[in-house]
């Protein structure tokens, strides 16, 4: 089972590589992380996108997240402000355990970004276990609560092919009953759990 304590100290150990993207637009996402009661272990709050026009990972299975504003001091702002905005989570500064490698996407149809992944623990109710309440906003289908294990199964794993642009293409993915995580918030997740084990 993984424990807050093995994220805290995975993450303390090492230094995030950033990214080198000038004409990149920043953005950040947050991994939001509660401490689950055994056997579930360490949570991860999830989204499934809203169906929207225009929007290149419209009804994907994402971390909160979005890009920068002016009104943000830095990347991690940003990652608390996108996570409220779209779950009702209330992040602060004084939470975040720390950031990931920065990524950008992979597939050159998609928007110029680059995305600086964060690191978050959040306690539940006072004197309880429970997850923050989520309120969604417009730009959310649902969220949801993953325990950090069952994206750590191995019969979780698998391919997934999809026709993009005209063009049959493949995917590490987790399998999570019909949502499907997939592209750069798999990209994110994956090093995550092997730094984390």
């Amino acid at each position: 089972m993984i424990t807050l304590a093995q994220v805290r100290a995975a993450l303390a150990q090492r230094r995030p590589r950033e990214g080198n993207a000038p004409e990149a637009r920043p953005a950040a996402v947050a991994l939001v992380l509660v401490e689950g009661t055994p056997p579930r272990g360490v949570e991860l709050l999830l989204i499934k996108r809203a169906q929207q026009a225009g929007d290149p990972w419209s009804g994907q299975m994402a971390l909160p997240g979005g890009r920068r504003e002016a009104s943000d001091v830095d990347l991690l702002a940003t990652a608390v402000r996108e996570t409220h905005e779209e779950t009702g989570v209330v992040l602060e500064r004084t939470q975040s355990l720390g950031a990931l490698d920065d990524l950008v996407p992979s597939a050159p149809t998609l928007p110029p970004v680059l995305v600086r992944p964060f690191v978050f623990a959040v306690a539940g109710a006072p004197g309880h276990a429970a997850r923050p309440a989520l309120v969604t906003n417009q730009e959310v289908d649902r969220a949801l609560w993953v325990p950090l294990e069952r994206l750590s199964d191995p019969d979780v794993r698998s391919d997934v092919t999809f026709t993009l642009r005209g063009v049959e293409r493949t995917f590490p993915a987790y399998r999570l009953g019909d949502d499907v995580v997939w592209g750069m918030t798999e990209r994110i997740l994956t090093p995550f759990l092997v730094l984390v084990r």
